[in-house]
């Protein structure tokens, strides 16, 4: 099993590029047998279920990395083990490290693990992402579509591609009610 995995809070502008890029995935390609994409949202910790027991993890999140906005980071296992993790500011953020390193000394962890970043441009509380992060995410898909390729896994494009719902980005009617009489 190979999960892709989409990192991140919506509603915090470029955070939420993991989430869009699965969304872009689903509406574009056909989820091929034994991958599966998956929103994670912010799940701190509670990343295990989607990392325990898989060959394989694909993530796409934000990173903290030297560089400009809008700037691509790949990341294998080793880089990611590398170091030792750094402290969780709050109890959202992915903790990919510590789930990785739990997992590993369970026995439980995949034998891949790749983390595509972009470096964010804005991460204030607002849905949608930035002009330069969004003209990314071709790329960021790309790259996914690249490592399932590497690990046995094609994608096929839908005959008839969907529309993404990144429902983040839908104006709100301020005019609807959801008053029960």
């Amino acid at each position: 099993m190979i999960n892709v995995i989409g990192l991140g809070n919506v509603l915090m502008g470029d955070d939420a590029v993991g989430p869009y890029v699965i969304e872009h995935l689903r509406a574009a390609y056909h989820c091929p047998d034994g991958v599966e994409f998956c929103d994670a949202g912010t799940p701190g910790l509670d990343l295990i279920p989607f990392m325990a027991d898989t060959d394989a993890c694909i993530i796409v999140d934000t990173v903290k990395a030297g560089g400009a906005p809008g700037d691509m980071r790949v990341y294998r296992l080793e880089q990611i083990l590398a170091n030792a993790p750094l402290p969780r500011l709050g109890p959202h953020e992915p903790g990919v490290k510590e789930t990785l390193i739990t997992l590993h000394l369970a026995g439980r962890g995949p034998r891949e693990v790749v983390l595509i970043g972009v470096i964010p441009e804005q991460t204030e509380a607002w849905p949608g992402l930035s002009p330069v992060v969004r003209d990314r995410v071709p790329e960021l898909i790309a790259q996914v579509a690249e490592e399932l390729q590497r690990l046995g896994v094609p994608l096929v494009k839908r005959d008839a591609p969907g529309t993404a719902d990144t429902w983040w980005e839908r104006p709100v009617d301020a005019t609807a009610s959801s008053h029960a009489s």
